[in-house]
């Protein structure tokens, strides 16, 4: 099993990115090492737990890295949660709150049939306000769903408690 260490290594600190205050974790080194982007998408497919995915469900935009590859593993299908006004045909909808303000994400309303069984996979679980509302659509889609998986958790930020009784896995945590 590859070891969360060297992927935590390869995380670059960028202080002050966005805005000032913030430290951004970025990611891309591991996205342009092979090894170490075969290895993050082996340990996300591992939170499955050898369960039968049908879809694996991916967060606008970083998300759709990871999941569309631990869907492509598992041999389940991919789906996009989007930025509102992303996509082309009938959506859900469901708003969460930023630091100033809300935002909203869709999902296709035939994006996942009722029963199925998806896993949920984004980069980074911060404060929890998008992978929630991505649960809130799946939720109203009849998903059933298996987890939801992250690359690195912002434990200091508390996230987890947006996610309900959600089985949550995260390769990397930054208290």
């Amino acid at each position: 099993m590859p070891s969360p260490d060297s992927l935590r290594s390869a995380i670059r600190d960028v202080v002050d990115f966005p805005k000032p205050g913030i430290v951004f974790y970025d990611i891309t080194p591991i996205l342009a090492d092979a090894t170490l982007f075969r290895d993050s998408i082996t340990l996300l497919v591992d939170t499955a737990g050898g369960q039968k995915i049908d879809k694996v469900v991916g967060i606008d935009a970083r998300g759709f890295i990871f999941a569309a590859a631990v869907a492509d593993r598992i041999g389940a299908g991919f789906v996009p949660v989007r930025k509102k006004g992303k996509l082309p045909w009938k959506t859900r909808q469901a708003a969460y709150a930023l630091e100033y303000g809300e935002s909203v994400v869709e999902l296709h309303e035939d994006a996942v049939a009722p029963g199925e069984t998806v896993l949920l996979v984004d980069d980074l679980l911060a404060t929890g306000g998008t992978a929630g509302a991505a649960l809130k659509l799946l939720e109203q889609l009849g998903a059933k769903v298996a987890g939801v998986s992250f690359l690195i958790e912002l434990g200091f930020l508390k996230g987890r408690a947006k996610l309900g009784d959600h089985k949550v896995d995260s390769i990397l945590i930054f208290d």
